[in-house]
């Protein structure tokens, strides 16, 4: 399959890292507006084709494929552009600016007959995913409680300096990816609370969020993050997850420790593996960039919707959109308001 890659910025290294390992596929053409960036990342993975127009390179390349890499502002555009020049398109998260944008490029996969994924790779986690699969195989039962905490004082902000600079900053980019877990653990909520606080007086957004979770069919999950948190032991980028079900409790513990005790105690190592390109603490992340893009190659090639298809992924949205209506207006917030 014949691929290719818009944005080379800091994270898309990782992906261009899990193409080059996935059997049968190819990245042929990489576009940035950045040249310098485009150079380095072309020299570094042996792709000869650079374009600054992502609108050339569609026109110019036969593509099954476009791995959309860039911030959300861009996403629409690029995303309907990709499906219309009729390629499947994988896209980097937050998927839009707004709901609006959102629904608009599902109408356009929906017309266009195409695959249009989110890169949503926090539920793909090796750990998580261990969780995920636990509960739906019925290890402790119906789950009826959830807490999924992200904790961290660790400096994102230095391979990634824009985070500091926008209005919206944990629930956006953490948070969303905590609150699809909560989905994936305990499925769609119909209404959240929030409150948020700004502890890092050098950037703009919030960095601390808790968000109480209803979910359909009445569990409640509780989905807390933050960016302020100074630990002895730094636990990024671990997700820290406790299910409580009717026969027992399920716990990802800091260290990569699965705990069942469900008539007695049951305890798995779910270290993630360090790939030959990854390096820690973010191995636990790459390995997922891996895992996720062979679920889109897989689905494609199966012609299966994935499991975070952007129709999914509305719903992870909305859930942003809800808390920050929230922690704003100090209420509990319908989902079928968003």
């Amino acid at each position: 399959m014949r691929g290719a890659l818009i944005g080379c910025g800091f994270f898309a290294q990782n992906q261009l890292h899990a193409w080059r390992d996935i059997e049968g596929v190819e990245i042929v053409a990489l576009c940035d507006r950045d040249p310098e960036r485009l150079k380095r990342s072309g020299a570094d993975f042996g792709i000869d084709k650079h374009y600054m127009d992502a609108a050339e390179m569609l026109a110019t390349e036969h593509l099954d494929f476009v791995d959309i890499a860039t911030t959300a502002p861009t996403h629409r555009l690029l995303v309907e552009q990709a499906l219309r020049a009729g390629a499947h398109v994988i896209c980097q998260k937050p998927f839009a600016e707004t709901m609006a944008d959102a629904r608009a490029m599902v109408a356009t996969a929906q017309a266009t007959g195409l695959t249009l994924m989110v890169h949503e790779n926090f539920r793909w986690q090796s750990p998580v995913r261990r969780v995920i699969e636990l509960l739906r195989e019925g290890a402790i039962g119906t789950p009826f409680f959830a807490r999924v905490s992200f904790r961290s004082g660790y400096d994102v902000y230095s391979g990634q300096p824009y985070l500091a600079e926008g209005e919206r900053f944990i629930i956006e980019d953490l948070g969303i990816h905590i609150l699809d877990i909560a989905r994936a653990l305990l499925g769609d909520a119909v209404r959240i609370s929030a409150t948020t606080r700004r502890v890092n007086p050098r950037i703009r957004g919030e960095d601390v969020a808790t968000m109480l979770l209803e979910h359909e069919g009445g569990a409640t999950s509780v989905v807390d993050c933050s960016y302020a948190s100074r630990r002895a032991r730094e636990s990024f980028p671990e997700t820290a997850i406790e299910i409580d079900g009717e026969l027992g409790t399920l716990k990802l513990e800091p260290g990569y420790r699965l705990v069942i005790e469900c008539d007695g105690e049951t305890v798995e190592d779910v270290a993630p593996t360090l790939l030959p390109w990854a390096e820690r603490p973010w191995h636990n992340i790459q390995e997922s960039v891996a895992i996720i893009q062979r679920h889109f190659i897989d689905c494609l090639g199966a012609g299966r919707a994935p499991e975070t298809s952007a129709a999914d992924n509305l719903h992870t949205l909305a859930l942003v959109e809800a808390a920050y209506v929230s922690a704003a207006e100090k209420r509990i917030v319908e989902l079928m308001e968003i």
